[in-house]
Order: structure tokens, then sequence, then C-alpha cells
């Protein structure tokens, strides 16, 4: 008989201590460096929280240089305000139809010249957009006051790569005038126009634009020069609508929702769900061999016990026979009889003594104890209760008080002797267990009597 009880059913025995449940995290393959949060550890499928797939997506804006940040993107439309000065050449030609040059002489506008005015473009591509534009100029000439305003479409191209855009712009416009005949009257002319400049998106929705541009108007004097070139510098303020929305995250893991097969619960790559442990066993699915079921390290798979006799297969001498429960080597885990020396001392033990009515062991008795000590020494597994029994004589609460005692007295004689107290229980019974009637004096003799019972590993 191997010493001690067999490890219950399911449970590890102290062989397998290291490898409890309880210890398996520490040694489950997922490094978990100390000092950081669960959302930042490191495992073998990726990193939580920003997995390895996810390194070439985007950041948040918030983390991103802000020259990448704003850059524009296809089918977007910006509305804008824009104000600047208009240097219109000394020469321009921007007069009443039949004024005549002769007789009412050139008018010169002053230069330069405030505008301000109301922009609207639309960008199929990032690239390429569409833009729409008037303004109001107030000109001032060498006979007053005139009312101007110019108006146009021209096509934008930009590079769409960062935050600050620059851009050229061509396109076709009019220039026009409003004022008494006696200032220079009211003509609206052709000005075909080229430029460039530069936008600013400070933001997703908001652009500061600079604009720098020659708009060509006609000149009457000199026919050799038919048109003039104006410059034109503005700076305007947009405003952008139509900016796709950036993917949902939810669980703010990197995976978007449509790629995230855990939209809610922060994950890691390949599919953007947590490391779970289904088992609770403390080895996470990866690592663990039998993710279903729960069981100690290194593979995360429970210690069978092939036999069903509650002894694991790791102490288990016989794995495919079951352990014969019978007080005898209860512990390897194989099938026993109990030795025939052993089955001597079980049951009634004739020859222990006490005198009457005491729980003292009487001398006579050595013999029979002297013999239990020896078998007891050969074979230093037993487990032994020892039970007390009376006749009927007296009270029941006497006779169960005095059965304990004596059981308690052949306990410490044994114990006297050198046998491990923790190998002995007692117990007293009374006259509760009676094997012969107590009507007679021989019967009376019988029941008063002390039994050995072998205690099982099971118990």
């Amino acid at each position: 008989m191997a010493g001690g009880q067999p490890s219950p059913a399911g449970q590890p025995s102290a062989a397998q201590a290291a490898g409890t449940p309880g210890a398996a995290t520490a040694g489950a393959a997922v490094s978990l460096p100390p000092g950081e949060p669960p959302s930042s550890r490191a495992s073998t499928q990726g990193q939580v929280g920003r997995p390895a797939a996810a390194a070439n997506q985007r950041e948040p804006d918030q983390k991103e240089p802000w020259i990448k940040r704003h850059a524009p993107t296809r089918n977007l439309v910006e509305l804008g305000v824009f104000g600047g000065v208009l240097f219109p050449d000394e020469l321009l030609e921007l007069y009443e139809v039949d004024f005549d040059l002769e007789d009412e002489g050139h008018r010169k506008f002053d230069s330069p010249a405030p505008d301000l005015g109301l922009r609207v473009g639309y960008y199929p591509l990032a690239a390429l957009g569409i833009e729409a534009e008037g303004k109001a100029i107030p000109f001032n000439t060498d006979n007053g006051g005139a009312l101007g305003y110019g108006f146009g479409g021209h096509l934008l191209l930009q590079i769409p790569k960062w935050s600050l855009t620059p851009f050229i712009v061509a396109g076709m416009g009019g220039l026009g005038v409003s004022s008494p005949r006696d200032v220079v009257g009211s003509d609206v002319d052709e000005t075909p126009y080229f430029g460039g400049g530069v936008k600013a998106y400070l933001n997703k929705r908001v652009a500061l634009r600079v604009d720098v541009r020659d708009i060509l108007a006609r000149e009457r004097i000199d026919i050799d020069r038919p048109t003039r070139s104006n410059l034109e510098v503005t700076l305007g303020l947009s405003v952008t609508l139509g900016r796709p929305k950036p993917p949902s995250d939810r669980d703010g893991d990197g995976f978007i929702d449509a790629e995230d097969r855990c939209p809610n619960e922060p994950g890691v790559a390949p599919d953007g769900c947590p490391i779970r442990d289904r088992d609770g066993d403390g080895i996470l699915d990866p690592q663990d061999a039998c993710p279903d079921q729960p069981g100690p390290a290194p593979t995360g798979c429970p210690i069978l016990d092939t036999d069903g006799d509650g002894i694991l297969d790791p102490d288990d001498q016989c794995p495919n026979e079951p352990e014969t429960f019978n007080g005898f080597e209860d512990g390897d885990g194989c099938p026993d009889v109990v030795p025939e020396p052993v089955k001597r001392f079980t049951g009634v033990i004739d020859g222990i003594y006490f005198e009457l009515n005491k729980a003292e062991v009487r001398p006579d008795s050595e013999p029979t104890l002297s013999r239990a000590v020896q078998i007891l020494n050969e074979y230093p597994d037993l487990r032994v209760e020892i039970a007390g029994h009376t006749d009927n004589t007296g009270t029941e609460k006497h006779n169960l008080e005095l059965s304990q005692e004596r059981a308690e007295s052949v306990k410490q004689w044994l114990v006297g002797r050198g046998v491990d107290p923790q190998r002995l229980q007692t117990v007293g019974y009374g006259f509760e267990r009676p094997i012969d009637t107590n009507r007679t004096d021989e019967g009376r003799a019988r029941n008063r009597r002390i039994e050995f019972r072998l205690i099982t590993g099971a118990e």
C-alpha cells in the first residue's frame, strides 16, 4: 500500500501540484509582461488592442501628423468665401460699348481694387475639381467710383497627398462694371484666366486658401496688345462637405467593424476577437490542447482516470484496473486482497480487557496489543478505527462515554509503543451495536468489546 489517501476523482495529486490550473497562467505560452494593462499585452497571435495585421492601417486622426491628416478625397464639395485685391492694368478697357475714347478720354481704374466673393466647387476626383465663383469689385476711377463684378468657372488640378495642397486653375469668366456714363458706364467683357495657389485643410471641415491669378481682359487702345494682364490675389475660407466617414471601430482594437468578428470586444489578429480561455483553466485557447476541458499546464488537458477509481493515471500503478478499497494499499490504484495476518486483526479483537466499569487497560491485554503493534509496524500504510462497545448496564450517556474512553485508552497504549497517532481513529458506540443478547451474563460479556476496522482510502 503506497502511503496516504488517493487523490479525489478529477483532481491532480501532490505530484502534479506544479501543474494545477491555478499555476497554469504562469506556465502558459502567452507572455504577459509585468506592469502592462491587459489590452496592451502581447500574445503569439498578435498584440491585444493593436494587432500586427492592423499595422498598415491609418491611425486615428489625433495620432497622425497634421500634414497627412486631412488630404482631400474624391466626391468632396467645397463652399467658400474669399476676399483680396485686383490690380487692374492701367489700360484696362472696361467701358460702355459705345464709349468714345476720342471725345470722352480713357478712364483709368485705380490699382489695387478690393474684391469679395463666393465660391463653390465639386471634386469628382481627389485631384480634379470644377469650381464656379462670383465676386464684387468696388472700382475707383478718374471720374469716381464704379461697381465692378466678376464671375467665372474653371478646372482645378491639385496634388491630393497632404493637408497642405498645392493646385493650379484655368478657366473662363467675365469682368463687368456698372456706373453712370460720366464715370465708365456699363460693360461686361470675357476674361480667360489662369493661376495657382495652395489650400491648407485645418481639419476635416475647414480650409484656408490662397489664390494668385492672371485675368486676361480686353484692351482697346493698343491694337497690338488686344488683352491686358490683371493680377488678382485672394485669401479664402472654405467649408468642406462629403468627406467619407472613417470606418467604424467600436471596440477600438484597430479592426474596422466590417472585418471584426467581435466588434464589441477588443481583440487581436487574425479576426479581431480576444484570446479566450473557454474552459477557464488559466491556459488561453491558442496554447490549450483541450480548450473545452479544463486541465493543468502545460497542455491544458484534464488528467485522466482511465479506470474510474478516483486515482488519476499518473499516480495509478494500474491505470486500467480499479483499486480495491479495502484499507490495504488503497493508494496504489491496483486491485488487492487484505493479507491473512491483517484480517486476523480486524473485527472483534479478543484479549483486550478493562477494569470493571473503567477505561483502564488491564495488564493481561499486553500480548494481544503487542501483536497489534507488530502488525501495524509490518504494514505501515494501514489506518485503523478503534471502536469501543459496552453492554446495556447503566445509562446510555454513561455507556457512550465509557466506550469512547476505552477506545482512547487502547489508542494511547498503541501510540505509547510507537504507532503514529495519525493512523488511529477512535469512536465509542455504547450499547448501540450489540452482537449478542444483553439478558445473560455471557451475552453482555460478548457485547463488551473492542473492534478494529481498516479505514479505506476513500474515507
